[in-house]
């Protein structure tokens, strides 16, 4: 009896450990779906369906072998395949497209280098809550711990960074994988994915089985295993590749405030006295449609701060919307409702609100909702849902609800002598070259309704933020919370792609230009004209602020009035040097706009004016453009901390 019960053991043990075999070479799925040897198809070609049916309608990239299928099956199908100078840019590319769209924005990588290239533009899309996609090549799932070209442990780089960082096993997983990446990006809170397509999933079958197939000839018994196995590697990879399966996109979840805590809210909000709503990128995300929000606003008559992507959700001449003082808004107001906003680094942690001020606090992610809090502060009440559908809740709970109105001319005069301050700062000559603020002022005194300001920049950008005011919503794009310098080439490149009909500006340091001045030549090659305004005070400003102060030494921070300009022009776009002394260089001795401003005569606002809108003209022409600005020292930001 023993000797049977063993015999039984055995065998079960040798069926088992078959039957797992089977299963890992997919000899039993293979039963029931077939392998298609003769089909030219490739998975190239799911990806781009896949990609079409979710609405998208450019892909960023720069090229490489492990992703050729990729590119070429989607300019097959009419998806615009827009190649850039550097990786992070193909991502900023597609973040930015993402914002403005309400669509997933799209990215594609190489294998190694190319993957590692993209990391800190995925980490900024993180932290601001983008949803985006990166597809990424890879080698082989046989090939890999084997000294493959460009193989690395990809994954491992992505999980801590993204929502989901997946690897596809087999042609008809492209499908299925895709479609879950997609909406894991889209809903709850917003944020990359990471998709690894290993080459062997992309190239078609007489491709990879040339290549992973074996040898013809194999020689003994251990090479006829080896080729037998790798010949059911290849075929389980293909198996039911081509079958149909659905494309369309899945549901998406989004968290909500529950009826009784916007009844907390209405009532808390109808007995405030001083009242304060401070927005965050966050309430510009789908699917609340900004004209409601905007509307929201309007109706419920609270003073507002808006911050990131929320910057233009009011018009600049609205009675509610405010700029500047937010420090002292904080300490007086008696109720602040955060909508998106985060008490970061940018609340000052939480340390900013006034003793006994009830704090209403409402966040997709419930991590940054309670950032700090019981720390330096503490929410009245703290809601995990959409901060966007809650102020049009609020809206309709509070049909009359009216903002006393010494509170909001308290504001409005602080707000007024500011921007007087402001214009008295402006009004300073810094004794050689421009004053920035001056600069910028002009540059809002010609921006269109269509305009969109990519903000690309330190010191510059930081001014830029106080003077120039974006015209409508979604019309102002910076790094986010991260501060990343060099996003001004992607984001612009985006946009423009996304609003064909906006003017777009970019807002550049000097310093954070040299991040993807390159990428003018994407603009020339994919005739994408943009505005470049360079802020050339020949440093890294921001950080000398600080670092002279503190340390006594600037090292490090300097740079030189270089030729950016030329540069633009070297490469097929149209270069602007602007002065206070004149404009000089460049091309533009042949624009009537600017030939009476030239030389030492005239006003510099006239001239700065004049070749603002020669650069201006050379992009409605077509021609992406540069600005070489020459700045001299400021006084306006001084003592800003940058850590």
């Amino acid at each position: 009896m023993d000797l049977v019960a063993g015999l039984v053991a055995l065998v079960a043990l040798v069926a088992l450990t078959l039957l797992v075999v089977a299963q890992r070479l997919g000899l039993l799925y293979r039963i029931f779906h077939k392998v298609d040897t003769t089909s030219p198809r490739h998975g190239g070609e799911l990806v781009a369906e896949v990609l079409r049916a979710h609405g998208v309608r450019f892909l960023f990239t720069l090229p490489g072998g492990h992703i050729s299928p990729v590119l070429v099956a989607c300019e097959k199908i009419g998806i615009r395949v827009v190649d850039t100078r550097h990786e992070a840019t193909a991502v900023f590319a597609a973040d930015a497209v993402s914002r403005l769209s309400g669509r997933i924005g799209v990215a594609a990588v190489t294998a190694g280098p190319g993957v590692t290239n993209a990391v800190t533009a995925v980490k900024n899309a993180q932290m601001a809550e983008s949803p985006l996609l990166l597809l990424a090549g890879a080698a082989a799932r046989l090939q890999k711990g084997r000294g493959a070209l460009q193989a690395i442990p990809q994954l491992p780089l992505f999980r801590p960074i993204c929502k989901s960082a997946l690897s596809v096993a087999a042609v008809r997983d492209i499908v299925p994988v895709l479609r879950r990446a997609i909406a894991t990006a889209m809903g709850g809170t917003p944020g990359p994915v990471f998709v690894e397509l290993p080459i062997d999933v992309l190239y078609p079958f007489h491709v990879v089985q040339k290549e992973l197939g074996g040898s013809q000839t194999p020689r003994g018994l251990r090479g006829k295993l080896v080729q037998w196995y790798l010949r059911q590697y290849v075929s389980d990879l293909f198996a039911g590749a081509w079958e149909p399966r659905e494309l369309q996109p899945l549901p998406l979840s989004v968290p909500s405030a529950t009826p009784r805590e916007i009844q907390l809210c209405s009532e808390l909000l109808s007995r405030a006295r001083r009242p304060l709503l401070l927005l965050g990128s966050q309430t510009l995300l789908p699917p609340t449609p900004t004209e409601e929000l905007r509307s929201a606003l309007q109706s419920l008559g609270v003073p507002c701060y808006l911050g990131g992507a929320a910057r233009g959700l009011l018009p600049p001449d609205s009675p509610l919307l405010f700029r500047h003082n937010r420090r002292r808004a904080l300490r007086e107001a008696d109720l602040v409702l955060l909508a998106g906003a985060v008490c970061d680094f940018r609340l000052s942690y939480g340390r900013l609100f006034g003793r006994g001020a009830a704090v209403v606090a409402v966040n997709r992610d419930r991590e940054q909702l309670l950032r700090n809090a019981d720390v330096f502060w503490k929410p009245r009440l703290a809601v995990q849902g959409d901060p966007a559908a809650l102020l049009v809740a609020l809206s309709r709970s509070l049909p009359g609800l009216r903002c006393p109105q010494e509170w909001l001319e308290t504001l409005r005069e602080a707000e007024t002598e500011r921007e007087r301050e402001i214009r008295a700062m402006a009004a300073v000559s810094p004794g050689c070259h421009l004053n920035p603020l001056s600069l910028l002022l002009a540059l809002d005194r010609l921006l269109s309704p269509q305009t969109l300001l990519v903000a690309d920049g330190g010191d510059f950008v930081a001014t830029a933020a106080y003077s120039v005011r974006p015209r409508q919503p979604r019309a102002w794009l910076d790094p986010g919370p991260f501060g990343t310098l060099g996003v001004g080439g992607g984001f612009a490149l985006g946009a423009k792609l996304c609003r064909p009909e906006a003017e777009v500006w970019i807002l550049y340091g000097d310093g954070s230009l040299g991040f993807s001045l390159m990428e003018f030549d994407t603009f020339v090659r994919h005739k994408v004209p943009v505005i470049a305004l360079v802020g050339n005070d020949a440093g890294w400003t921001q950080i000398s602020r600080e670092q002279l102060p503190l340390l006594g030494s600037a090292v490090g921070c300097g740079l030189a009035y270089s030729d950016y300009h030329a540069v633009a022009t070297a490469l097929g776009g149209r270069g602007f040097v602007l002065d206070s002394a004149g404009d000089t260089g460049g091309d533009i001795g042949d624009i009537k706009d600017i030939k009476d401003t030239r030389g030492d005569t005239g006003d510099t606002e006239d001239r700065v004016v004049a070749v603002l809108r020669a650069a201006m003209a050379e992009c409605h022409r077509g021609h992406p453009v540069l600005v070489n600005a020459l700045l001299g020292p400021s006084d306006f930001r001084q003592g800003s901390v940058s850590v």
